[in-house]
């Protein structure tokens, strides 16, 4: 079954392409397989350089003692205070990914189109594995937040509007955050909501290609008698905290599948988030095409984060 046939009886919300032809073109020729390079070459010439017109960024903060312990803040350099504050969490495949790579436009892109929409954007960084496995970067996160917590009124935020934002495995270590409340920093967690772009997992272990299998074992060991104990659905089940939940068309199916099964699990037990897929995109373009004039997954986000309290 392909993933995406089931998506209208799983109360998705399909969104209608926003891609320029030429670059779906190039998109729909990769297929399902994650290319960075490749989409790094179609949506980097579409995102501005430094010196970025209307923001303040800070880099490199420290928010803890190990030398990935760091974050950017992105503050507007208009309009008034306190403002939500949303804090991104990058992917990787649990064992690499930065806040941002090298003069790479990725992911200043989400602060940049986080501070134009008002809000103060925190981008993370957080300890990979296999050095650093399950639950690390839970408390990495945890421990940023702690931070924001206690500085983001320095820099206008509000840190009781706090949302989170995660792509790919920075989704997953969300979901793992707010699943499991031993590591909340507050009650749910300290945030007013979340946004999971193609988390994995999220519902389960169980995955279709064994190479997938091997990039999560990375993080979350090879121990299958512990995987039920680590999944976050049972907290999330329960957890009152808004989540919207997205992927691609063009994600590869491990990833539908678990967003469509975590989906109908939350719905089943009343909470059911809103689901969007994104039509034309890949794994990697749906997030690097945030901050451009494709506004399908941003403008969800917004009408999400306007609904929160």
């Amino acid at each position: 079954m392909n993933p995406t046939s089931s998506t209208s009886s799983a109360s998705s919300k399909p969104l209608a392409s926003q891609v320029p032809p030429a670059i779906e073109a190039s998109l729909r020729q990769m297929g399902r397989a994650i290319e960075p390079m490749g989409t790094a070459r179609l949506y980097a010439p579409l995102h501005p350089r430094e010196p970025y017109a209307g923001v303040k960024v800070e880099r490199s903060l420290a928010y803890g003692p190990n030398a990935r312990h760091l974050l950017d803040v992105f503050t507007p350099t208009a309009g008034v205070a306190p403002r939500t504050v949303l804090v991104f969490v990058h992917g990787g495949g649990f064992v690499s990914g930065d806040r941002r790579m090298g003069d790479s436009p990725f992911y200043d892109n989400v602060m940049l189109w986080a501070a134009e929409q008002g809000m103060v954007g925190v981008n993370i960084t957080y300890r990979l594995a296999p050095q650093d496995t399950w639950p690390a970067a839970q408390r990495d996160l945890a421990a940023a937040l702690r931070w924001v917590r206690q500085n983001i009124g320095t820099y206008g935020g509000d840190a009781s509007r706090i949302v989170l934002m995660g792509h790919s495995a920075g989704a997953t270590h969300i979901a793992q955050y707010l699943g499991h409340p031993q590591f909340h920093v507050a009650p749910h967690g300290g945030v007013v909501g979340a946004i999971l772009v193609s988390p994995l997992p999220l519902f389960d272990m169980n995955m279709s290609d064994p190479t997938v299998l091997k990039v999560i074992q990375n993080y979350f060991g090879h121990d299958a008698s512990r995987y039920a104990e680590q999944s976050p659905m049972p907290g999330l089940s329960t957890l009152d905290v808004p989540l919207l939940l997205a992927f691609a068309e063009l994600d590869p199916e491990d990833f539908q599948r678990q967003v469509l099964k975590a989906h109908e699990a939350l719905c089943q037990a009343g909470r059911c988030p809103p689901l969007l897929e994104l039509r034309g995109h890949t794994h990697l373009s749906e997030i690097q095409a945030v901050h451009t004039a494709d506004h399908a997954l941003s403008d969800a986000t917004i009408e999400f984060i306007a609904t929160l309290r």
